[in-house]
């Protein structure tokens, strides 16, 4: 009996043709593909602010003792740094996401780079300026972490490591929109008085996120136990401004939804409203729990969480606003 030819095996063989058809839709992207990868972008830079907030809260902020390696002797959480190894691998853990996300950003890059509009066969340069967004954003992340763990959490440091995931969301979010989009001149759908307090509402999203940093690194969560604080204002000062900025944003969602129903907004806009409204009002609620609570990490960190889904919705709102001819399937 004659020996059979050794074939490839089967899981390799479906391991390949999924590689080329990852390959095909960022090289070869249709608009759908494009709205896709556009997504996966925007949940790929919330997951920044995620883990990077587990890294702040969970005291793991100097798991790492340098950078790029993680200890002067390994690229990897190997050794003793005199932190804990949970904390180490919390820290290269979020070095490593970052390292997968960065891959994402460079995959919606190069896919709005090749995309060609249905209509007119030309690139469209409105999504490669918001897609270049991403993977710049992470490399200057990735460099403000670098001065972050070589300052030892220098508080300044941390928050502008924050604080410059925000424009990386933003544009990730604005490159989801836009990918379902044509190129016409946008159509406004609500009047101006309405505009208005949706930019503001996303002036003050931006200012509660900026001091809730504030808090965090005033406070016990700020990285570790033995790092620096902000001592500008005290914590219960800051705390106070916190809660303050909450209540502005909060009346700015009130107003918003009464605007969107007093002026029969599109249905889509109204719905995008009481979104936003519902976020905030959860969001006051666990940040009032977790004040009285004594500020456990974990609450802390839905909190930051659910500051991130509040951007998004609020950004969403506002391009809720205005009309484009959507791009049609292919």
């Amino acid at each position: 009996m004659s020996a059979q030819p050794v074939s490839q095996p089967a899981a390799n063989v479906t391991w390949t043709r999924r590689l080329r058809s990852w390959a095909d839709v960022v090289i070869s992207p249709t608009p759908l593909s494009m709205r896709r990868l556009a997504l996966a972008g925007v949940i790929a830079s919330t997951l920044i602010i995620w883990t990077g907030g587990a890294v702040r809260l969970s005291a793991s902020g100097l798991g790492c003792t340098t950078w790029p390696k993680c200890t002067s002797a390994s690229l990897v959480a190997a050794g003793a740094t005199g932190d804990p190894l949970i904390h180490r691998w919390v820290e290269f853990g979020n070095r490593l996401a970052t390292a997968l996300i960065f891959v994402i950003a460079i995959a919606v890059f190069v896919a709005a780079w090749q995309f060609r509009d249905p209509g007119t066969g030309k690139r469209r340069r409105d999504l490669v300026w918001l897609a270049s967004a991403q993977p710049a954003g992470i490399a200057a992340q990735a460099l403000i972490g670098g001065i972050v763990v070589l300052t030892k959490l220098a508080p300044f440091w941390v928050s502008l490591h924050f604080i410059a995931t925000l424009p990386v969301l933003a544009a990730a979010v604005a490159l989801h929109v836009r990918a379902t989009e044509g190129t016409a001149k946008p159509v406004r759908l609500v009047q101006p008085l309405v505009l208005l307090v949706a930019r503001a509402l996303l002036v003050v999203t931006a200012a509660m996120m900026l001091a809730g940093t504030l808090v965090t690194g005033a406070g016990p969560l700020a990285g570790a136990a033995d790092v620096q604080r902000y001592r500008f204002m005290s914590l219960t000062a800051l705390t106070q401004l916190h809660a303050d900025i909450g209540w502005v944003l909060g009346t700015a969602a009130v107003m918003m939804v009464l605007c969107l129903h007093l002026t029969e907004a599109p249905r889509r806009a109204v719905r995008l409203g009481w979104i936003v409204l519902g976020l905030i009002a959860a969001q006051g609620a666990i940040g009032y729990a977790q004040y009285f609570s004594g500020l456990p990490a974990g609450l802390v960190w839905v909190h930051v969480a659910y500051s991130a889904l509040i951007f998004i919705a609020v950004i969403r709102l506002n391009y809720s606003l205005r009309d484009r001819p959507a791009i049609a399937d292919s």
